[in-house]
């Protein structure tokens, strides 16, 4: 374990943004670039947001395609107008389609057929925005031929929660009335101040595993899997595998999740998968913890699909290959030590687990956590941010608990292959 542990180390230790000279950067400027944003169900203000973010790219896309997803919840027919009128001022070539319901993948597809001239396809998010040089610095990886699909650094829009709940106003004698207002918004406070643990934890976990865990994989070209609010992908790659991506199927089930990795599975068979990681996008995380298990659920069942397609079709020349068995060797050896140092031991020899459990894995974790703090944000200082990674603890005990007992949960039910998210609407707004 330490040995797989100190090659991780080593690897996100290597892993550095591309840059490129002015005559490959002339190349990529003339490559046609399109974005592709499926909505479904999605809370208006951010997507306005994300659609306004396009606009002011220090590279713009040339093209823009959006699917409206079968949506339920609203038409955005205020907000299609406005970005109809808005990209065609800034001289960007769009369309806005309303589809019935087929999920994310017919979503992209659709604007993958609008957008059949494309050099380079963009996978966005509806509840993402882009940082002003996102575009610009996904782009420069695909200076070398071999680089097939580039993965941006997605970081939590809502990374300190909800706004606070407002207090009750004084309702003059009716007593009663103002006791059980107090009473909700002291539930309210509480519900706030979990929001506030779920979104710090959460922003922190997710970011150092893209520096530590996604950044070792980019190191050999080898990323396993792009996110879905930034990543960038060869056009011929995804129109030549087209077929395949809307007809995936799992023990004789229609897989709609896990799309991000499937696509970088495509591109693990023709090359190199990489991270940008100066391609930043601002993304909804969840505010809610049972939105929160249920969206690593379905994490985790894709990832479990998607790592029997990996040995299955992968091959042992791919550098992605070895770290797939690396990572699934790690995996293991931590359940078979963590299960012999806490029960077979104590149990067995009557043998204590070693003090050292209870600091050398949070020493670790506040090590790695510093990678965190290499993202420089302007809309928060340095001694939140900070205060977000002495949380790491609390990070690394849900790690331990909570989400691992979600892992193999989702391990054994990866039969079950539906959505798990949105079906009655956002679950996070921007107001």
């Amino acid at each position: 374990m330490f040995v797989l542990f100190a090659i991780q180390v080593a690897l996100y230790h290597l892993d550095r943004p591309t840059r490129v000279p002015a005559s490959a950067q002339q190349r990529l400027d003339r490559l046609h670039v399109c974005i592709l944003m499926p909505v479904y169900n999605e809370d208006p203000g951010y997507l306005r947001l994300g659609l306004e973010s396009f606009l002011q790219q220090s590279r713009r896309p040339d093209s823009v395609h959006v699917v409206d997803d079968g949506s339920t919840t609203t038409d955005y027919a205020e907000i299609r107008d406005w970005w109809l009128r808005a990209a065609t001022r800034a001289g960007v070539t769009t369309t806005w389609q309303r589809v019935p319901n087929g999920g994310k993948r017919h979503a992209q597809a659709r604007g993958v057929e609008a957008g059949a001239d494309a050099d380079v396809y963009i996978t966005v998010d509806s509840d993402s925005y882009l940082d002003p040089r996102a575009v610009e610095e996904i782009l420069q990886p695909f200076s070398k031929r071999r680089v097939q699909s580039v993965a941006g650094i997605v970081i939590a829009t809502n990374n300190r929660g909800p706004a606070r709940p407002a207090r009750p106003q004084p309702l003059g004698h009716a007593g009663k009335a103002t006791r059980r207002a107090r009473r909700e918004y002291r539930r309210a406070v509480l519900s706030w101040r979990g929001s506030q643990l779920l979104a710090r934890t959460s922003d922190l976990w997710f970011v150092t595993s893209q520096m530590v865990d996604r950044s070792g994989q980019s190191a050999v070209g080898a990323v396993m899997v792009n996110s879905g609010p930034l990543a960038a992908y060869r056009a011929g790659l995804v129109r030549e595998n087209l077929g395949s991506y809307l007809n995936e199927t799992f023990m004789g089930r229609g897989v709609s999740f896990s799309d991000d990795s499937m696509l970088t599975l495509y591109a693990q068979e023709r090359g190199l998968t990489v991270q940008q990681s100066t391609a930043i996008v601002f993304t909804a995380m969840p505010e809610r913890w049972n939105h929160f298990g249920r969206m690593y659920l379905r994490w985790m069942r894709g990832s479990t699909i998607r790592s029997v397609w990996r040995m299955r079709y992968l091959s042992m020349a791919r550098p992605a290959f070895w770290l797939h068995a690396m990572r699934w060797t790690q995996m293991v050896l931590t359940q078979l030590v963590t299960v012999w140092l806490l029960v077979v031991e104590p149990v067995a020899y009557d043998n204590m687990p070693p003090l050292s459990m209870l600091w050398i894995p949070f020493l670790l974790g506040w090590a790695q956590g510093l990678r965190y703090l290499g993202i420089i944000r302007t809309d928060e200082r340095i001694r939140s941010r900070l205060l977000t990674w002495l949380m790491m603890p609390l990070a690394i005990i849900m790690a331990w608990t909570w989400l691992r007992w979600l892992r193999w949960y989702g391990i054994f039910t990866c039969a079950r292959t539906g959505w798990g998210t949105r079906q009655n609407g956002a679950e996070v707004s921007l107001g």
